[in-house]
């Protein structure tokens, strides 16, 4: 039935946005930053200006 290529359309296009989304958010949220670690003894905010 013709009449109902649009919404045929507009579901094929939902599921893609949907799938982007969550492919997207997983790669977001499984990308873990390194860690820094500060040493005790160092200060942490040294400033060292040449001016």
């Amino acid at each position: 039935m013709p009449q109902m290529a649009p919404m045929n359309w507009l579901i094929l296009f939902i599921m893609f946005i949907l799938i982007f989304l969550m492919f997207n958010s997983m790669n977001y949220f499984s990308f873990k930053y390194p860690t820094k670690k500060f040493s005790s003894n160092k200060t942490l905010f040294k400033l060292n200006w040449k001016w």
